[in-house]
């Protein structure tokens, strides 16, 4: 008997799901920083022994779209609802159970099996975690409600006990070679972008988008030559910084980062071109990859 079969994990920004499926999957696969709207893909990491096959996906996190970057963003999002077979609703300790009603009313409407999952349970304390358990009982009746810790991995073991336990009868999707559903190029937009969430402020990191054009993979060596996609002159001269000192700590970084993810030496090189308001060009969202239908 092989078991096999889809857990998405969704909810809004912030609560903590990238961080989530790395501690599942046991691979760093979704880029997790400390800043809203990181994740703008929907990305699978996959586990695999020989008699089951769990294809995690994470999402971006559920938002109100201002913008056509982040309609994409939410087709991700409510896309994850139709085909699951175990969904991981994850909410944590700080927000409020009826900030998404539209969308938790979707989730109510699913029959698979649904996991609430209440993260960053040590920001809290027991009288507070109780009362959030039977706000969440009303709103999804039908739900089992965990309550987690991501970074601590406190329950971790017991979510995975617990989908094991609800997953089909299957044959694997993918092979058991593979950890993820995207390739290699994927991950070094990801990485890079990760970087510059990390070192720029405000509106910066939400302007940009990472294009590699060039990806030479030899035995020992990886030589990448990488685009940085910004909507505006003024922020070309951000990323770059004074003597072009801003961008080299992005490139060594995100370097350092690519040799570890891909043990083998890497050769970066980093470029940053302006393309006006590509986040509201269907033609430009669909040249990086977003689903806009």
């Amino acid at each position: 008997m092989h078991k096999a079969g889809f857990v998405n994990i969704v909810g809004n920004p912030n609560v903590g799901k990238s961080t989530l499926m790395n501690a599942l999957v046991g691979e760093r696969i979704s880029i997790a920083t400390f800043k809203a709207q990181t994740t703008r893909h929907r990305i699978m990491g996959i586990y695999n022994t020989d008699e089951m096959q769990i294809v995690f996906s994470d999402t971006p996190g559920v938002l109100k779209p201002n913008y056509k970057l982040q309609e994409s963003m939410l087709n991700f999002s409510t896309s994850a609802l139709s085909d699951a077979d175990v969904l991981l609703y994850v909410t944590d300790v700080i927000e409020t159970p009826d900030k998404n009603n539209e969308f938790i009313e979707k989730v109510g409407r699913m029959t698979v099996p649904i996991l609430l999952l209440i993260n960053k349970i040590d920001l809290t304390d027991q009288e507070k975690l109780v009362k959030l358990v039977e706000e969440w009982k009303t709103l999804l009746p039908t739900a089992e409600i965990i309550p987690i810790s991501a970074v601590s991995k406190f329950n971790v073991d017991y979510i995975m006990k617990r989908v094991k336990e609800l997953l089909p009868e299957s044959p694997p999707y993918f092979g058991k070679d593979q950890w993820t559903d995207k390739p290699a190029r994927f991950f070094v937009n990801e990485i890079i972008r990760e970087k510059i969430l990390l070192y720029y402020d405000k509106e910066i990191p939400y302007s940009v988008e990472v294009v590699v054009e060039q990806f030479k993979e030899e035995a020992k060596k990886i030589l990448i030559h990488a685009v940085i996609y910004v909507e505006r002159d003024s922020q070309k001269g951000i990323i770059i910084g004074k003597q072009g000192k801003a961008l080299k700590k992005v490139a060594t970084e995100a370097r350092r980062e690519l040799e570890r993810f891909f043990g083998k030496t890497i050769f970066l090189e980093t470029y940053v071109k302006v393309d006006k308001d590509w986040r509201s060009s269907d033609k430009e969202l669909r040249s990086f990859g977003y689903q806009l239908d």
